[in-house]
């Protein structure tokens, strides 16, 4: 069931793919390889409705590949259709028949309808435009039937070049080349430069040679027999290429110098002198009469190949349960802790090998942190890939039109804050569809394209990860926002607050500026789904707009929900944990007073003035302070903003605790972890805290104000 959904998932990547870019012959491949694999899996266990189903889909999309049909988006919406039935079926379980299983009767019909239309009935092609039972399919087609080979084939680059007289024996070579191309992937560039002038050509010679790289999991001698009858009267070279050709990339690319060079086909003085000049390699070598366009097409062909299935055994992986990660995740955390009281033992202790014990065991407990939380991590590109049906299938519901776009899927985050972030991106990417993208005659009259543009992108910077949705749409009214938000009492009719502020209200409950509820957006709902999903992850949400250019919000997350580093602090007898991400620096005070400003509290640091947080006050805890305080300088949305506390401890591994429910409300705190010695330190949420703090400060003011 988890590969099927991951196979639905990849489909519908490839087919928004393949509606943009309708001649990609590899994207192709690849929807016919996903459906391969969907079939085989769910005939093995027991899905058999599946199998079936999924046959014909396969069947039609074996048209594709040898060019009887073409891409349409008539084409791309049946399959999607069809995508959304199997997932149906899927639910259903193996042998059930889920609700309205009619539907899979009607898109078959469909797809022969499509196909009939396309294509009218030929040899080997009944009336409904499918292949007849048991008729033979050649050339690309027959790819298709080729079993696709496992992780562990191997990659053999052959050439075969017969005898001018092959035709005179009966023997038609494109049928041994088909042989192959059942054996596994198997790609092929044919050499025509020996064909001669029509005056000279005879029909019955073949002018023509073929090199094929062929990835198969069959022997070598396997690959012989196919050639066990012409092999005496034609040039066969069978050579395994897999491992056998050099890198000298870091990243480990294949260099279609060496690869040239490999082949016989180039000498190193020409690949050097080729390097020398300003062109691509391949192109210089052409022009200098070093290599012929076909050796030079062979070589890339055979880059193509080796990279790719490079690729595919380094994305091999083993399948396991994302509740054993969480409970490896949870026992390194508590080995953490261990660690922080061995750490604390050995530090009160003279014995020298004690320290030399704790010194590994924490250089150990750190990369066991390090290797398990990488395990957690997840590229962000694999929740992206799913929102581009949801804009293709809105847009056209809308009556819209918009080109989708997305940037940083490789930033990786934790799995758990991935499989939160799905509503929120949803919701906002909705927005920016309705409410933000115009029509097109609404552009137009703007003075804008016709069709607008939504991007989603992501990057990382230090333990955060920023999500933007961005989109050229008409905008936030500024005006608009304050007139609903004092019809709904969140502002006073005399109230001016900045225009941050003022966007951020839209991510209260039951805000909207729209005048229609519609099935799309109007009730207030989503902003607040947003809000709070992003809360819990310890995230903080950043909206930037101009009145008719367009808006664009960003979350901003931390990467990891388990384990943070944090710098610990103490007040009196309490401790706190301020994430390091987000520390600047680390100031002591020697007797320097506070300066007000408008009511509120700075520090002059350097000649900058710093508004700061006294956290004792802040947290009423009582007692005398200290004759030299400490100010910790945090970053908060651009902005620094000091915590003054008694004394700074230093760098802590902190092992992040869910509070409890009395507390979980609590804007300020995120958490709380366990000391070495047992003792209790409260996790500091700095957007919360600064938050909390502004509005403590706002009704301070207000009320002085008033008074």
């Amino acid at each position: 069931m988890e590969e099927a959904r991951e196979l639905v998932d990849e489909l519908e990547g490839a087919l928004m793919g393949l509606e943009e870019t309708p001649d990609d012959h590899e994207l192709v491949d690849r929807v016919f390889r996903a459906m391969h694999t969907l079939k085989g899996s769910g005939s093995m266990f027991g899905f058999d409705e599946v199998a079936a189903f999924t046959h014909d889909i396969e069947t039609y999309f074996d048209l594709v590949r040898s060019g009887e049909l073409h891409v349409t988006k008539e084409l791309v919406d049946l399959t999607l259709k069809s995508l959304d039935q199997i997932t149906a079926m899927l639910e259903a379980g193996p042998g059930g028949s889920p609700a309205g299983g009619q539907k899979t009767g009607e898109i078959s019909s469909a797809f022969r309808r499509l196909i009939s239309d396309a294509a009218p009935p030929g040899k080997g092609r009944g009336k409904d435009g499918a292949p007849e039972e048991g008729a033979a399919v050649t050339g690309p087609a027959s790819a298709a039937r080729s079993a696709l080979p496992g992780p562990d084939a191997a990659t053999y680059l052959i050439r075969f070049r017969p005898s001018g007289s092959i035709l005179l024996t009966g023997t038609n070579p494109l049928s041994l080349i088909d042989e192959l191309r059942a054996m596994g992937e198997c790609s092929v560039v044919a050499h025509t430069g020996d064909i001669p002038q029509l005056e000279g050509f005879d029909p019955e010679n073949c002018y023509t040679f073929w090199d094929i790289t062929l990835v198969t999991d069959r022997r070598i001698d396997a690959i012989r027999d196919v050639f066990i009858f012409v092999e005496d009267d034609s040039e066969i070279t069978i050579r395994q290429i897999e491992g056998t050709c050099r890198m000298t990339e870091p990243d480990g690319r294949v260099l279609i110098g060496d690869l040239l060079v490999d082949n016989g086909s180039a000498t190193p003085d020409a690949v050097e002198r080729a390097l020398s000049g300003h062109k691509r390699i391949g192109e210089a070598l052409v022009e200098m009469g070093e290599v012929t366009p076909e050796q030079l097409e062979r070589a890339l062909m055979q880059q193509r190949v080796i990279e790719q299935r490079r690729a595919e055994q380094a994305a091999a992986s083993v399948k396991v349960p994302s509740d054993k990660l969480d409970v490896l995740a949870e026992l390194v955390g508590e080995l953490v802790t261990a660690q922080s009281r061995l750490r604390r033992v050995s530090g009160s202790s003279a014995d020298p090998e004690l320290a030399k014990i704790s010194e590994d065991m924490e250089k150990l407990a750190e990369m066991l942190r390090d290797n398990t939380l990488g395990m957690r991590m997840v590229p962000i590109g694999t929740t992206f890939t799913r929102f581009k049906r949801l804009v293709r299938d809105l847009a056209g519901e809308l009556g819209k039109e918009v080109v989708f776009s997305t940037g940083g899927g490789e930033t990786e985050l934790d799995k758990t804050v991935i499989e939160r972030l799905g509503d929120p991106i949803m919701h906002l990417i909705r927005n920016s569809i309705d409410h933000g993208i115009e029509t097109p005659d609404g552009r137009i009259a703007a003075g804008k394209q016709r069709h607008g543009s939504v991007a989603l992108s992501a990057s990382q910077s230090g333990g955060r990860v920023s999500i933007s949705i961005t989109d050229d749409g008409r905008g936030l009214d500024p005006d608009a926002i304050r007139d609903v938000a004092v019809e709904k009492c969140l502002l006073g009719a005399e109230d001016r607050p900045g225009r941050d502020e003022l966007f951020g209200l839209i991510l209260a409950p039951g805000f909207s500026t729209s005048k229609t509820v519609s099935s799309v957006s109007g009730r207030g709902v989503g902003m607040d789904v947003v809000k709070r999903c992003v809360d819990s992850l310890r995230g903080t949400v950043e909206i930037k707009s101009s009145l008719s250019e367009g808006t664009a919000i960003t979350l901003k997350l931390p990467l990891t929900l388990a384990i943070i580093d944090g710098l610990l602090v103490k007040v009196s007898e309490s401790f706190y944990v301020v994430p390091l991400m987000s520390v600047m620096e680390c100031v002591e005070l020697t007797g320097q007073g506070p300066r007000l400003h408008g009511g509120r509290r700075f520090m002059d640091i350097r000649g900058e003035l710093i508004p700061y947080i006294p956290l004792r006050g802040f947290f009423g805890i009582n007692g005398d302070r200290p004759a030299i305080e400490h100010m910790v300088i945090v970053e908060e949305d651009g902005r620094k903003v000091g915590l003054t506390v008694d004394e700074v401890i230093g760098g802590h591994q902190t092992v992040i605790k869910p509070l409890g429910r009395a507390c979980r409300e609590v804007e300020v705190l995120s958490g709380a972890t366990v000391l070495g010695d047992g003792m209790l330190a409260l996790i500091l949420d700095i957007p919360g805290l600064v938050r909390s703090a502004q509005r403590e400060e706002f009704y301070v003011l207000k009320a002085a104000t008033a008074i």
